[in-house]
């Protein structure tokens, strides 16, 4: 392994045992919501700035045959790891501001750190801008999870449950065609056919995330009719993308792949929403 890969190894590993010592102590899935909310409010900012406007660039050595998709697993390790989880402590554990500006220190230092050692660098982006930001960041957690312990309805539930699963759907669409190069998606955006493939998928995660719950919030009399209404519209999306030249396919597993994702996400998103719905379940002493 590289010796870029331990360091970002081993954030992402101390990241994994902090949420899971967060749900231990909370004993609540409540936490475990609260950290995949965080994700996705990070994946949105990492969206317009890392994607779309260049800010950084990671080189974690993970990904040999592309430095793009390398960079992205960076990019995973600190904003759908280390950021979030440090987020959700904070919040859960309703740490005075004084913490708060203390951890914003030191995920300073550690981009400092990492900025020295040459496995990460700035391109428009500054240390400056990380200090300004965290403490934003780090307060969005801390008035969400009052929000996700109460049964809540409307406007506040659907942009709850779209930052809980837009990350679990843009995650799992991305991840195999980093490391399997199973597909790539060729908009014209960039020149990069990872950085074009990357944008594209950020924009199509997004918009099947928010149709996913859509379908979730609406009532229907058959319920299996959402599963079937997936099939179709995945099915004609892929017949449209690749007949306008966008979509290219690689693999025999792709096409089936892409058509359960969103099922599977259906099926979580179910869950979450009739989690955020009843509110927290009290426990009997």
């Amino acid at each position: 392994m590289n010796f870029n890969s331990y360091w970002y190894l081993g954030l992402g590993i101390i990241s994994l045992l902090l949420v899971v010592y967060v749900c231990i102590k909370n004993r609540s899935i409540r936490s475990l919501l609260l950290f995949f909310a965080m994700i996705g409010i990070g994946y949105l900012i990492e969206i317009v700035i890392y994607i779309f406007l260049g800010s950084y660039q990671y080189y974690p050595k993970f990904i040999a045959h592309d430095p793009y998709y390398d960079s992205n697993t960076g990019a995973i390790a600190s904003n759908a790891l280390a950021l979030p989880a440090a987020a959700t402590f904070i919040a859960v554990f309703r740490l005075r501001w004084i913490w708060l500006i203390f951890i914003t220190g030191f995920f300073v230092g550690i981009e400092w750190i990492f900025l020295n050692l040459g496995i990460y660098t700035h391109n428009w982006w500054r240390l400056e801008y990380t200090a300004l930001s965290l403490p934003v960041y780090f307060a969005a957690a801390i008035m969400l999870y009052p929000l996700i312990l109460k049964p809540i309805k409307g406007v506040i539930h659907f942009l709850l449950l779209q930052l809980i699963i837009g990350p679990v759907t843009g995650t799992l669409h991305i991840l195999p065609i980093m490391f399997f190069s199973n597909r790539y998606y060729r908009p014209g955006w960039f020149e990069s056919q990872a950085h074009d493939t990357t944008a594209f998928s950020a924009v199509y995660y997004m918009c099947a995330s928010t149709l996913l719950i859509v379908m979730v919030k609406l009532h229907w009399k058959y319920g299996w009719l959402k599963y079937v209404l997936i099939l179709a519209g995945v099915t004609v999306m892929t017949i449209i993308l690749k007949a306008a030249g966008i979509l290219y396919s690689f693999v025999w597993w792709d096409p089936f792949y892409y058509v359960l994702l969103p099922i599977v996400v259906l099926i979580i998103a179910e869950a979450v929403n009739k989690r955020l719905s009843i509110g927290p379940v009290s426990r009997k002493h």
